[in-house]
């Protein structure tokens, strides 16, 4: 089909009928904010397409533009280039827009001198035709990722009536404007007056204070936690969410006889008391300090620092029934032995535990110190999420790089601080830049030596700035950031000093300049700079990303993705996601070099599981299920699932020293469970499963289990019910794999027994083995639990997901085939009915024989795609795959399943069915021996998500 006719359809697919078909880029559109897509990741795919972009845009906020830089800064490495029409209607723009504007190289910016400019469009030349963005939405963070905004995405040829008029619009606004200069934006900055904000009434002294969106649930399940008799507790919440506050609260609605708070600085403490205060009230004389310098020993609510309250002399004043109710602040630092003598001394009714990170490095059990009982959680996504934390719009850039020689671990300090690299560094700093008028930013970076050396030479290059390492004192360090806060300092260096216990509010910049060596302390590292503060819309998070091995966490940390899953920790580097309006960019090469790092890690080797499975094992006290991966997100369970090297959950937990006793019989069939349905790609099977072990009688009708499908939506026919006895009975796995069949791997007995005119019963050697062994029937429970709880992931009300992943066999089991037919399947099967085709883009051998998109998708949703050799017109599997019915339609429905390259691994992305374009069938001969295959256009019935182009069949 040629891009005419392609252009015509998908025209007519968005403004006549449905019935033509419709083009993934071409066919109309209307774009908004919504859970799959924004406005601005609209923006984003066409300037990665375009050959030039041209937007007449009259409001313009700083918040969106370091992410427009950074893809902007990629873009100039390319040699695209744009025009951006605006202007100073109602003195929207602020002067910082423009100076910052002027900053991109690629981008000629032209002042538009007619009234009342107002214009909201956005146009993307592609060659032969525009692409055209129009709607309600100005180029500001608000706008284009969370307003309810309204946007007409609409493709038109060069000879179309809709180019010629936006053509002539622009020449006639360009006609109208004048470059932006140094010396207009002088002028515009002396008489510009900010634009007049609604503010919040100023909150008076007798006003009180309520708890906000994450204290109301964190108090509730403080109630219910001490109501249950619990005597300690742990509350974990991202820095900036209000923790001292809830902490008031909680202890307002306790009404403690006396009250301690235990913090390991003098700062926090009279900080904390003060907040305290506002919440709970009464007489300053209630409010005490225990501290180097204060000693109010009867004071109702009393403040200590942990240095003078473990002293012997402190605690031999106290007795350990002094206070009913004691706050550990910063609990993570509780294992120390300075707080394990508090913790021997006194006994308080309650123990409360307050922290943003409880993991720790040393891998100390905080869980433990508060018996297990996280009573609430609110990490760092989701306070973001929620607005609780001031936006931060991270850049992943690629570090300094001088004659082929990367940064890496062992570089020198000689190259760390050359005046080259600092010089470097510095132009990135100003050019992605800061929310207000002066940078207060924090540097880390990897030794203490580069701290001192950086200070120094930003210092000389007009960025005043201090080294803080471990070896300065409180009271340098105090001032240091007192100075950052008055705009005497521009940057702190540090060394990880800085990572925790530190509040400077103001800051807008975090540079990281150093190798990233673990998820928590770059968390930590970010989450210095999320704290909300008047004035501040966002924070810049530049990251300078060298050669380092550990590039992997980055992506990780970023998402709080601790699936281990390579390809999810893939994705989010190709196609970064949006945390509330915070935003996420790669740079190329940045992205690159992360990538290699994934390539080269194994994410879900037995050494991750074991930390992974510790680290959990802390958190709860007990040995975690499977279930608790899936509920507390430590690990995705299919990562335990899908390994290679363990064939069940139980097995796992032996090798980490656990006392698990199971029979070859148990082994087998939690293996079959485990990695056949886990996966959770159909409910069926679980669903008869779980209906069968807790049935006192572990059987069932078929009555039964229909009427539990369908609770759950899932479909029900007479071929999937065959299909569940097929697996069940373990005979779809009756078929050679090596020099048994996979049946006998599985033990050889079925699992549940069903001759279609009796009831559904679990096999009787399997109900002797639930009540012979509670562990195997624990772990059987837990793994049918986890698979259901997948299963949510999916729509069972239809055999495939749209853009899900399956392999070759889930494919065999959701077509209700009667035995797995993966092994010799390779490209294709062509069934009675349905035809299942995989497609894997990118062949390593560099034989792309297989069907092959267009990297630019021309027409969006078609491809070419061949059978096997030596096949003809003639072959019974291509008749059959030609044959229609009376009506025209196809006999045998086609699905397809590609994926990027083998090197992802089995899995496909399941995109939906396809139909064989007709009069593109005919003969070919392929390859060297030019055997002869049957080529032909395969046509997706539903155009491609933006999402899935990128991710399968585009260079990222």
């Amino acid at each position: 089909m040629d891009k005419k006719t392609v252009m015509q359809e998908a025209i007519l697919n968005g403004l006549y009928s449905q019935d033509y078909p419709g083009h993934n880029l071409l066919t109309p559109q209307l774009v908004t904010n919504q859970a799959d897509g924004t406005i601005w990741q609209t923006l984003q795919d066409e300037l990665q397409h375009c050959q030039h972009f041209t937007w007449a845009v009259a409001f313009i906020t700083t918040d969106m533009l370091v992410p427009l830089k950074a893809l902007l800064a990629d873009l100039a490495d390319r040699g695209v280039s744009g025009t951006l029409l605006t202007g100073d209607y109602l003195g929207f723009n602020s002067p910082r827009v423009f100076a910052e504007l002027m900053k991109i190289p690629n981008l000629d910016v032209k002042i538009v001198d007619q009234q009342g400019f107002h214009a909201k469009g956005y146009v993307f030349d592609h060659g032969d035709y525009q692409t055209a963005v129009i709607g309600s939405a100005n180029f500001t963070r608000a706008a284009l990722l969370q307003n309810t905004e309204w946007a007409l995405r609409v493709s038109s040829r060069q000879d179309a009536s809709l180019t010629k008029q936006l053509s002539a619009r622009l020449a006639d606004l360009v006609r109208t404007s004048y470059p932006l200069t140094a010396d207009w934006l002088a002028k515009y900055k002396a008489a510009w007056r900010p634009l007049p904000t609604v503010r919040q009434a100023p909150r008076t002294a007798a006003a009180p204070i309520t708890p906000n969106q994450m204290q109301r649930p964190a108090l509730l399940a403080l109630q219910q936690l001490r109501a249950s008799g619990a005597h300690r507790g742990l509350v974990v919440s991202a820095t900036g969410t209000g923790k001292t506050y809830l902490g008031a609260f909680a202890v307002k609605d306790s009404h403690p006889r006396r009250f301690l708070y235990v913090v390991h600085r003098e700062q926090i403490a009279k900080k904390s008391l003060a907040s305290f205060r506002r919440v709970i009230g009464g007489p300053a004389s209630d409010y005490g300090l225990l501290t180097g310098n204060r000693h109010d020993w009867d004071a109702k609510y009393l403040f200590a620092t942990v240095q003078t309250l473990a002293q012997p002399g402190t605690l031999a004043k106290l007795a350990p029934e002094t206070f009913d109710y004691i706050l550990v602040d910063e609990a993570h630092r509780a294992a120390a032995p300075s707080y394990q003598r508090l913790f021997d001394h006194f006994q308080p009714q309650f123990w409360l535990g307050m922290t943003a990170t409880p993991e720790r490095m040393d891998k100390q059990d905080v869980y433990a110190l508060f018996d297990y009982h996280l009573a609430y959680e609110v990490r760092l996504k989701a306070a973001l999420d929620a607005g609780m934390l001031a936006p931060f719009h991270y850049v992943g850039v690629q570090d300094y790089e001088q004659d082929g020689e990367l940064i890496t671990e062992t570089t020198g300090l000689r190259y760390l601080v050359s005046d080259q690299r600092v010089k470097y560094v510095l132009e990135q700093m100003d050019y992605y830049g800061y929310c207000g008028d002066q940078p207060r930013g924090l540097i880390f970076c990897s030794r203490q030596e580069e701290a001192r050396e950086l200070a120094s030479k930003f210092s000389a290059a007009g960025h005043p700035a201090v080294a803080l390492t471990n070896e300065d004192s409180p009271r340098r360090r105090q001032q240091a950031v007192e100075q950052l806060e008055a705009g005497k300092l521009e940057y702190i260096v540090t060394v990880d000093l800085f990572n925790e216990g530190v509040d400077i509010p103001s800051l807008n910049q975090v540079i990281m300049l150093r190798n990233t060596q673990s998820a928590v302390v770059f968390t930590q590292q970010l989450g210095r700079g999320l704290r909300k503060f008047p004035g501040k819309d966002y924070v810049t998070i530049l990251d300078f990303i060298g050669n380092y091995q550990n590039n992997f966490l980055i992506p990780l940390a970023l998402n709080q993705d601790t699936s281990r899953q390579v390809d999810r920790a893939r994705q989010e580097v190709q196609l970064p996601p949006t945390i509330g309006v915070s935003t996420i960019s790669f740079r190329r090469v940045a992205a690159e070099r992360i990538l290699q790092s994934l390539a080269a890690v194994k994410l879900d080797s037995l050494r991750e599981l074991r930390t992974a499975y510790q680290d959990l094992h802390q958190r709860l006290g007990r040995s975690p299920l499977l279930l608790d991966f899936y509920r507390y997100g430590e690990v995705s369970p299919l990562v335990f699932a899908e390994n290679g090297r363990l064939a069940n959950y139980g097995q796992f937990l032996a090798k980490m020293g656990e006392p698990v006793q199971l029979s070859d019989h148990e082994n087998a069939v939690l293996s079959f469970v485990t990695k056949e349905l886990v996966n959770g790609k159909r409910p069926h099977e679980l669903v008869l499963l779980k209906l069968l072990l807790a049935s006192a009688g572990h059987r069932c009708s078929q009555e039964e289990l229909i009427a539990a499908l369908r609770n759950r939506g899932a479909y029900v026919s007479p071929a999937v019910l065959q299909s569940v006895d097929d697996i069940l009975s373990l005979s779809f796995f009756a078929v050679k794999a090596g020099k048994q069949t996979r049946r006998d791997q599985y033990g050889g007995a079925p699992l549940v027994v069903h001759d279609g005119l009796v009831d559904y019963q679990l096999a009787p050697e399997l109900v002797a083995a639930l009540k012979a062994n509670p562990q195997f029937s624990t772990l059987l429970t837990d793994a049918v639990d986890t698979g259901l709880a997948l299963s949510r992931d999916y729509d069972a009300s239809h055999q495939f997901t749209l853009y899900q992943q399956y392999d070759r066999k889930d494919v065999c089991r959701l077509l209700n085939w009667p035995l797995d037919v993966s092994a010799p399947m390779y490209g294709y099967r062509v069934g009675d009915q349905e035809c299942p085709i995989f497609i894997t883009y990118r062949k390593e051998d560099g034989q792309r024989r297989n069907a092959i998109y267009d990297n630019q998708l021309e027409n969006g949703r078609s491809l070419r795609w061949y059978t096997r050799s030596p096949r003809h017109r003639s072959s019974p599997e291509v008749q059959r795959l030609l044959a229609t019915n009376k009506d025209g339609r196809p006999r045998v429905q086609i699905h397809l399943f590609v994926k990027r390259s083998d090197a992802v691994g089995k899995q496909f992305y399941y995109l939906g069915p396809a139909t064989i374009q007709p009069g593109s069938v005919q003969e070919e001969r392929l390859g060297a021996k030019q055997k002869a295959a049957v080529g032909m256009n395969l046509e997706l019935v539903r155009p491609l998500s933006v999402r899935l182009r990128r991710l399968l069949f585009e260079e990222n």
